[in-house]
């Protein structure tokens, strides 16, 4: 700690839900009528709605140990101490506390027209460590999700011309995960992380603007093991083609180098279990570095050629709009990025004192080596200590202690990986890219602290 004898703040967890039912039919009928600027609207409403409502619930609060007497809840014995709690087994497959029922991934309203074809945000501001529990983690879907019967499902290889390939084959999931496997930590981030947020702040809390990721420790077979049975020419075949199963034929080129480094395979683990359905159960593409619709869920066919493929979902999709109109493709690597999650938008900070300032940082290329924090909108930055294990293309966690005065601050973080690559700021960012685009947007993320201690989301134009 900056100093043991500060008093501890004390901190109002964010509203985990701004937009009632009603609110999120409105925003669908505006997104319809072509008035996008509402979505941007309703978030602004419903997160100064949430933020009255905590002060004021804060406020109302009593602290509940007393100046004199002691603590009731250490005087007087509870329930749970006195009776006989449920039996073992109660639940065969466990559950979070009915405490804990309001940490849930959650979807944007009017980001998408179906809920088929969308995307749920994982719940940043709420969980700890570098996983994320299974339950909680992100989804992008292009058709919807389904849980596939593994005795049915198949793999196949192949390739593109004969001479690349020697013997195509068909696994099942029996011989799969029959052959020699790993187990390895990774992050997966959907390229449009953040994509809100490249014209302007348009959400409240780090779970909308940061929640298209998650990391898990992820169980599966090497593909180039898998390529090494096929007989692969590895001289021709300098790409792969990935496919699903589901019904949007999601197809995506990886190329052939990432294979041979090792780090690509084939995952039906998740986290010590099988995969969740809607998480490409029984079979997904691990990509790590790599944005996540390269990650393919549902995989049933991998194909090898000599040249990019330009399917559809990296010709006409997953492109970026540069400033002189051009779009730029296969730019695939998630670069270097960091989020304060605590304090952060939609949250309150109730008292003066000493606060834990902690986040998340991630890299496609590696490592992150360091991780600075400002309180003062970038003018001083001071070296936040790295939480333990630091992994190659993996979620690692930072903090550093601070103590609020109770004057307004604005707090970030900047993330520096292995390769020397520093996180840019926005005027760094929309220099090279633009303001129009929705993929890669890995700009320095700013938390404005008020004075009452509300905490939201702010830009800033240097």
């Amino acid at each position: 700690m900056t100093n043991p004898s500060d008093p501890p703040g004390r901190l109002r967890k964010a509203p985990e839900n701004f937009i009632s039912a009603d609110g999120v039919r409105q925003v669908f009928s505006e997104a319809r009528a072509g008035r996008r600027s509402f979505i941007r609207q309703a978030f602004a409403a419903a997160a100064a709605t949430g933020a009255v409502g905590a002060a004021h619930q804060a406020a109302a609060t009593p602290n509940p140990v007393p100046p004199e007497g002691g603590d009731p809840h250490i005087l007087n014995l509870p329930a749970h101490t006195t009776g006989l709690g449920l039996p073992v087994v109660t639940d065969g497959y466990g559950k979070p506390s009915k405490y804990e029922q309001n940490v849930q991934r959650r979807q944007s309203p009017g980001l998408t027209q179906t809920n088929q074809a969308s995307v749920s945000f994982a719940p940043l501001q709420s969980l700890f460590g570098i996983v994320t529990p299974s339950g909680l983690h992100f989804e992008r879907h292009h058709q919807g999700w389904w849980d596939i019967d593994p005795s049915q499902h198949r793999l196949m290889l192949n390739g593109s011309d004969p001479a690349l390939m020697k013997t195509p084959k068909v696994f099942t999931m029996d011989e799969v995960m029959r052959m020699p496997s790993v187990s390895r930590f990774h992050f997966i981030e959907c390229g449009a992380n953040t994509g809100m947020e490249w014209g302007n702040v348009a959400v409240p809390t780090v779970q909308y603007s940061h929640g298209m990721i998650s990391c898990s420790e992820f169980t599966g077979v090497p593909l180039k093991l898998l390529l090494d049975q096929c007989g692969v020419d590895y001289k021709k075949a300098r790409y792969i083609l990935a496919e699903g199963a589901d019904g949007s034929s999601m197809t995506r080129t990886v190329p052939m180098e990432l294979v041979e480094s090792g780090e690509v395979f084939v995952a039906y683990g998740q986290n010590g279990e099988m995969l969740r359905p809607e998480n490409g159960y029984p079979l997904r593409l691990v990509v790590p570095g790599v944005q996540g619709v390269s990650w393919v869920k549902y995989l049933r066919r991998i194909e090898v050629g000599d040249q990019p493929y330009g399917s559809k979902d990296e010709a006409i999709h997953y492109i970026d709009l540069m400033p002189n109109g051009l779009h730029r493709q296969y730019s695939s690597i998630q670069e270097c990025k960091s989020v304060v999650t605590t304090p952060s938008g939609g949250q309150v900070l109730l008292d003066k004192g000493f606060y834990n300032i902690g986040g998340l940082a991630w890299s496609g290329r590696g490592k992150v080596t360091k991780v600075d924090v400002s309180v003062d909108g970038g003018r001083n930055w001071r070296a936040a200590r790295l939480e333990r294990p630091v992994m190659s293309k993996c979620l690692t966690r930072f903090n550093i202690d601070w103590v609020w005065d109770g004057k307004p601050a604005i707090v970030q973080s900047r993330a520096t990986d292995e390769t020397g690559y520093v996180q840019p700021t926005y005027a760094q960012l929309r220099a090279v890219r633009g303001r129009r685009s929705i993929y890669h947007n890995n700009a320095i993320q700013s938390w404005l602290v008020q004075e009452s201690g509300e905490v939201k989301n702010v830009q800033l134009s240097a």
